[in-house]
């Protein structure tokens, strides 16, 4: 089977190209631990927050919103002392804020994100350089994060968000995954 080029370097990469990247995710904590992980890449290569991730998970609770919401003084303490996840007081506090938000949205936040996805699939890229790391959607959607009170989010990490979530599919043409998902 061909693959993107990006993906053939690790089994995490392997495993998360052909399981996960481009498959349309939906549910409001699903999203925000997407978001987050995305926040956490952000200067960092996504091997390294790959093979953090279930420490991520465990250190914030699986993102259940609610919970990371709550979070205070000592979590932050908690998680800036944890080896097994990217200790960045920025992010971490980030995360924590966005977690707020997110929870205070009338729409929830999978209804939100979704509402910036293409109407229409476009066609697969040809090749990995094809690929854009902006969009007219993520730069909107990122606008419109940073207006409602989001930290560490980016057009470029909005876009990564996008691709992660399969709200595009940016698979190259010769990838076996390439237009294999459709939009729900």
């Amino acid at each position: 089977m061909e693959r993107c080029a990006w993906a053939g370097s690790s089994p995490e990469y392997v495993a998360y190209h052909d399981d996960e990247w481009g498959v349309p995710l939906h549910g409001d904590d699903a999203l925000f631990e997407r978001l987050s992980l995305e926040a956490f890449q952000s200067g960092l290569s996504w091997i390294t927050i790959l093979r953090k991730r279930q420490n991520f998970r465990a250190a914030f609770a699986g993102f259940h919103l609610a919970t990371v919401a709550a979070y205070d003084d000592t979590d932050v303490r908690r998680l800036l002392a944890d080896s097994g996840i990217v200790r960045n007081r920025a992010k971490i506090e980030a995360t924590i804020a966005n977690a707020r938000t997110a929870l205070a949205m009338p729409e929830g936040l999978d209804r939100f994100l979704w509402s910036f996805a293409p109407d229409q699939p476009r066609r697969p890229p040809p090749f990995l350089a094809d690929v854009p790391t902006t969009s007219p959607e993520s730069i909107a959607m990122a606008k419109e994060l940073k207006r409602r009170g989001f930290r560490f989010v980016g057009p470029t990490t909005a876009y990564a968000l996008m691709q992660a979530t399969g709200m595009v599919d940016d698979h190259v043409a010769t990838c076996w995954r390439a237009g294999a998902v459709t939009l729900p």
